[in-house]
């Protein structure tokens, strides 16, 4: 089975998230929460249908803040589900409002989501997805996985010989740091 790194360079989609995006670690909350949006909504579709989605999530949840897609009701439920720029999947939608507004909580009790993550690392993958079952709705262990993954928490993302393993790897990547 082919990697990441075999299919994505030079792909007019693939290529600049595998080149500047997957895998790098990740502090800023509104990312660390599109991520998590991203990777809910890819499941049971593919990742280039999700990477060419990508701007109208951005546009359909208000840029990623927390606070507003928290707030959301009844009427913007309706929006998100009529919106052909998305996945429009009830379970989904209403994953990532609930999602926002435990991300709330989070900031209240950790100060950030990044923060919140930083708290509980390292984990094995199966620690972390028992906790994002438990914190978080519509995280399964392939998304649990992917989500740290992408955001640089757990290795694997990318080729020891790929030429973008050595740029996220002289950042330090919380997955290469022993607390």
């Amino acid at each position: 089975m082919p990697h990441y790194c075999d299919i994505a360079p030079g792909h007019p989609w693939h290529g600049p998230y595998h080149d500047s995006e997957y895998g790098f670690p990740v502090r800023d909350d509104s990312v660390l929460f599109e991520r998590l949006v991203l990777e809910i909504n890819q499941a049971g579709l593919s990742w280039l249908t999700i990477l060419k989605k990508r701007e109208g999530f951005y546009a359909a949840y208000d840029g990623f803040d927390i606070d507003r897609v928290a707030g959301y009701g009844d009427r913007d439920t309706q929006r998100l589900l009529s919106d052909a720029g998305i996945i429009r999947n009830r379970l989904k939608v209403a994953a990532a409002i609930h999602n926002a507004q435990c991300l709330q909580e989070i900031r209240q009790s950790h100060g950030s989501f990044g923060n919140w993550l930083d708290g509980h690392h390292p984990l094995p993958k199966d620690d972390w997805v028992k906790l994002f079952k438990k914190t978080f709705r519509f995280t399964g262990g392939e998304i649990t996985g992917e989500f740290l993954m992408s955001t640089g928490y757990l290795p694997g993302t990318h080729r020891e010989n790929c030429p973008v393993f050595a740029e996220i790897a002289a950042l330090q990547p919380p997955w290469q740091q022993k607390s």
